[in-house]
């Protein structure tokens, strides 16, 4: 297959969205539309780019991510990509490097956090090309990363960081077959500053959302690996609410883990996925909003805590993913691994429609 030339050929601006004919891509597509950016879309189905890209007047480029030929080509002149093709534990290692040979600076909507990892890895080589990597610029982690920061700096002798999130209603194909591939793994925690696992289930505790104190597990979320690089605190965990879907899901992965982790088991997961909805429709996810709480604490028992709300998560990424391509496009970005909040700043999720915060005592 050999990488297609802008198959229209409109002005449009040094920005490509790869994986923009899937759900979550196709949202930030028209969204990135909407803030008067002329993105190039790309992906490896032609025939699905190009019947995204007429009506909307697009240029699409067709790459696959397994061919550094293409994707060399696809970059050619662009200077922002924002990734959305996952499962990114096999599409972001590719595409990072496809953006350090051409100097584009990479963004991505993953909250996985060995691939997190993996990225802060490639700080070096990222500043040495004038590059910014920064994963995590969609629901995860942006909304939880801005709030860890904020308490954070109330507090700036914080040693624990515990956030709790509520209202993931929803679950793409994409994020299904995700889950699917972290299924039976454990979770993980931050612990002095180290990555750690703990059983699923585990570790319990309460968040008020809004409504009194609700009980809450504590899953793997970006924010493990990303706060980490945000705010230099040391001891970070994650928790959900504790819905019953979220504590069959974990009893799962605690005892039937080595089957889930199996090739059969990967089979029977992910082929459940994608019998999926594609994707929650614009009604169902203006019925639903997020809610966040961040806790940080010092010695001695200070505390900080603050609560966020914001629209449903993949609205939310739709919102925050091009508002950033669009800044990095205008050269406002640092070169080498980033993370969201710590480039720019703990306000900066209050800038997107729907969002609001308030200080806890």
């Amino acid at each position: 297959m050999r990488p297609a030339a802008d198959a229209v050929s409109p002005r449009h601006d040094a920005l490509l969205i790869y994986g923009a004919n899937g759900f979550t891509g196709r949202l930030i597509a028209r969204a990135a539309l909407g803030l008067g950016l002329r993105p190039v879309l790309a992906g490896r189905n032609a025939s699905a780019l190009a019947a995204l890209a007429a009506p909307l007047g697009l240029a699409h480029r067709v790459a696959s991510l397994a061919d550094a030929t293409q994707l060399d080509a696809a970059l050619r002149g662009m200077r922002v990509v924002l990734h959305a093709a996952g499962p990114f534990s096999q599409t972001a290692a590719p595409m990072v490097a496809a953006c350090l040979r051409a100097g584009a600076h990479y963004l991505d909507v993953t909250g996985e956090i060995p691939v997190i990892e993996t990225l802060a890895r490639c700080d070096r080589a990222a500043r040495a090309r004038g590059v910014m990597v920064m994963p995590g610029v969609g629901f995860d982690v942006v909304p939880s990363d801005c709030l860890a920061l904020h308490v954070a700096r109330r507090l700036p002798d914080a040693t624990e960081l515990a956030l709790g999130l509520t209202g993931l209603a929803f679950a793409t194909r994409g994020s299904a077959a995700t889950l699917a591939e972290h299924a039976g793994v454990g979770v993980h925690v931050r612990r002095g500053g180290v990555l750690t696992p703990v059983p699923p289930g585990a570790l319990r505790r309460s968040f008020d959302f809004g409504a009194g104190p609700r009980p809450c597990c504590n899953v793997s979320w970006g924010d493990v690996a990303a706060a980490w690089y945000t705010t230099g605190i040391p001891d970070i965990a994650v928790y959900f609410e504790a819905t019953p879907t979220l504590e069959a899901m974990l009893l799962a992965s605690r005892f039937l883990g080595w089957m889930l982790r199996g090739a059969p088991g990967q089979a029977w997961l992910k082929g459940h996925a994608a019998l999926l909805p594609e994707g929650p429709d614009a009604a169902a996810r203006a019925r639903h909003e997020m809610v966040l709480v961040a806790e940080a604490r010092a010695p001695g028992g200070r505390m900080a805590r603050a609560r966020l709300r914001t629209p449903e998560a993949y609205s939310f990424t739709a919102l925050a993913a091009p508002v950033l391509a669009r800044r990095a496009l205008q050269g406002d970005c640092e070169p080498g691994f980033q993370t969201p909040a710590r480039v720019y700043g703990a306000d900066f999720v209050l800038s997107l429609d729907g969002v609001a915060r308030e200080d806890l005592p």
